[in-house]
């Protein structure tokens, strides 16, 4: 028969032990890791028209806070061509572990084939994949004037790239307000300073489970 003095330690040892495997098993959990994201995007993404720093990309950077890094690599004018020429060094010099691509709306503005647009677009999704980055994809919109069906058609391109390639799409980064032509400037194609803050408000959703990880 045990004694009363055994028990009494054992029981002791059991209520010792499970603050030790509780401890073990939170220094065992994934820690938060602090995340480079790469911004690969165009004019919309390089603050035209505005103070940089009040574009959603620097905003993006104070939303994430210091643990994260921003950098911001988008180019005016750029189209999903001349971004696949560039990506590959950016992706070298940055090492990012998330991309946010945000390409495209230059296509559609000269016109440029859809197909060349979906092609490009994806091969720059497997760029980014192949250099162990997550990718999330950011969808534009085109102006009104370029009719309903092209316009469309442009959309699409972002939602089967994303299926394609599985990963995160943003349908459009100016939900909410993209036919609001007083959140434009006077070009009705760039955003105000004061309409950055919802584009980070429509990213962010998709943007932080990419953060975490794997």
């Amino acid at each position: 028969m045990l004694s009363a003095r055994f028990l009494w330690l054992s029981g002791a040892r059991r209520r010792l032990a499970l603050p030790c495997l509780l401890l073990c098993a939170a220094l065992a959990a994934p820690a938060a890791q602090a995340a480079r994201v790469l911004v690969f995007g165009d004019s919309i993404s390089a603050g035209y028209g505005i103070n940089p720093a009040q574009g959603w990309v620097s905003l993006l950077q104070g939303q994430l806070g210091k643990q994260h890094t921003v950098i911001n690599a988008s180019l005016s004018g750029e189209t999903t061509a001349g971004g696949l020429n560039r990506l590959p060094a950016v992706l070298k010099q940055q090492r990012p572990d998330v991309v946010v691509l945000e390409l495209g709306g230059n296509d559609g503005l000269r016109g440029l084939p859809l197909a060349e647009m979906q092609s490009n677009l994806g091969a720059m999704v497997r760029l980014a994949q192949a250099a162990n980055a997550r990718v999330m994809l950011v969808g534009m919109a085109l102006p009104p004037n370029y009719g309903p069906e092209y316009g469309s058609k442009f959309q699409q391109v972002y939602r089967e790239v994303a299926k394609q390639q599985r990963v995160v799409l943003v349908p459009l980064l100016v939900a909410g307000f993209e036919r609001d032509l007083s959140q434009f400037q006077n070009d009705g194609i760039h955003p105000l300073a004061a309409a950055q803050p919802r584009m980070v408000a429509n990213v962010l959703p998709g943007l932080q489970p990419l953060l975490r990880r794997r």
